[in-house]
């Protein structure tokens, strides 16, 4: 039987919609192995590749992944619920706590990777930063890991000037992070900007984020500002798409 039908939702679609609302509705729980396709062959009476498109749209999803040699589970994770202004309060960082506590509780966050250049300032950051053409910025790349799940790339710049000298230039910031450094330079954030939007993503980014195929990631590129308006950062994240909820709560 094809996988794609005339003047109704194809096949593998419906299954696909079967096996999610079992997930829901908790006959399957994380971890959970799923029929395989030989078990939706045999009960929907369709094609390897309907049954194995099916699983594909969980997989897209972020609802299964597929593990080597043993079948489609249902994904182990809770998603991250990142509140994007609560998590830039002052009170936070200036206290000396992450940014990353108000979005992940007792859970445990790793920061596996962490490379700290100086370099020439890309033309669109530049831009932001108001940055001559041959200014550097000093470049902070970062990957987040979550209950041993890559998360997040985040690459951080700040003019090199501004900076210099300061832990901002070394892996390991302390207390409250960049931000917390920048105030005791004269020139913590006052206001922030972000900017959010989707694409599909990059080899390196599929590869370093463990993305399943089809799986789009989240660009959010935020900007810092001091209190007399410059711009003191851009931080441009990719986040994988399955493993958030952007949550944004103020006041009308």
């Amino acid at each position: 039987m094809s996988g794609r039908e005339t003047g109704r939702q194809p096949k593998y679609q419906r299954i696909a919609a079967e096996l999610r609302a079992a997930v829901e509705a908790g006959r399957y729980g994380p971890g959970d192995r799923l029929p395989g396709e030989n078990d939706l062959m045999a009960e929907h009476g369709v094609a390897r590749m309907t049954a194995r498109q099916a699983l594909g749209v969980l997989q897209a999803e972020g609802i299964a992944e597929a593990r080597k040699g043993a079948g489609v589970f249902v994904r182990d994770f809770r998603p991250i619920r990142r509140r994007g202004i609560e998590r830039l309060a002052r009170a936070r960082w200036a206290e000396g706590r992450s940014i990353w506590s108000t979005d992940i509780g007792d859970r445990e966050l790793v920061v596996d990777s962490v490379e700290v250049t100086e370099e020439s300032a890309p033309a669109a950051v530049a831009a932001v930063l108001g940055l001559g053409e041959d200014t550097n910025v000093c470049a902070r790349r970062r990957r987040f890991v979550l209950d041993g799940k890559p998360v997040l790339l985040s690459t951080s710049y700040l003019p090199a000037g501004l900076v210099a000298g300061t832990a901002i230039t070394r892996p390991e910031t302390g207390p409250g992070g960049t931000y917390a450094r920048l105030a005791e330079l004269g020139h913590g954030p006052v206001r922030f900007r972000e900017e959010v939007r989707s694409r599909m993503p990059g080899v390196e980014e599929a590869e370093r984020l463990a993305l399943s195929a089809g799986v789009p990631v989240v660009l959010i590129a935020r900007t810092a500002f001091d209190a007399e308006g410059r711009a003191v950062e851009v931080n441009e994240m990719v986040l994988d798409s399955s493993a958030y909820v952007l949550e944004y709560d103020f006041e009308a």
